[in-house]
């Protein structure tokens, strides 16, 4: 009589091995976490330049054909001009640069998206709205933030 002694056949001869059915994810894992770190060094660089505090509004945003030029006022009320800082002395200087250089073939002045933080008084965002009319830069828009609350 013969006996058996299991699926390799007492260790002689052919050994059958069963397939493995794991997955090496170790690979993926590093592919993943070099991108988490590019992502996360990348996120804070889209925000934009200077940090305000926008108020709510619920009107809606508008269509844009050409780059709009970006005037920001800070908390302390220094005026930026495409996030490059310009002195309060400096900036109807600045504004009529702006005009001379970005203006239409037909004399039409650019766009300017006028940002101010909520903090901010009053008459310093009227002081710099009075020095874009002055230079000729009148279609201005006041850039909020979008709210569905009511006021």
């Amino acid at each position: 009589m013969a006996m058996s002694l299991g699926p390799s056949g007492g260790g002689r001869g052919r050994r059958s091995r069963a397939p493995i059915a794991e997955i090496n994810v170790t690979p993926f894992v590093d592919v993943m976490l070099v991108l988490l770190i590019i992502f996360m060094v990348t996120a804070p660089l889209l925000v934009a330049g200077v940090p305000i505090d926008l108020p709510d509004s619920r009107a809606a945003a508008l269509e844009q054909e050409k780059e709009p030029v970006q005037v920001s006022l800070d908390a302390e009320g220094q005026p930026f001009i495409d996030d490059a800082q310009v002195a309060i002395a400096d900036l109807p200087a600045a504004l009529e640069a702006i005009r001379a250089e970005r203006g239409d073939d037909n004399g039409d002045a650019p766009q300017v998206m006028l940002r101010a933080d909520r903090s901010l008084d009053y008459g310093k965002v009227m002081l710099v709205m009075g020095e874009l009319n002055r230079a000729g830069l009148n279609r201005v828009s006041l850039v909020t933030t979008g709210s569905s609350e009511r006021p």
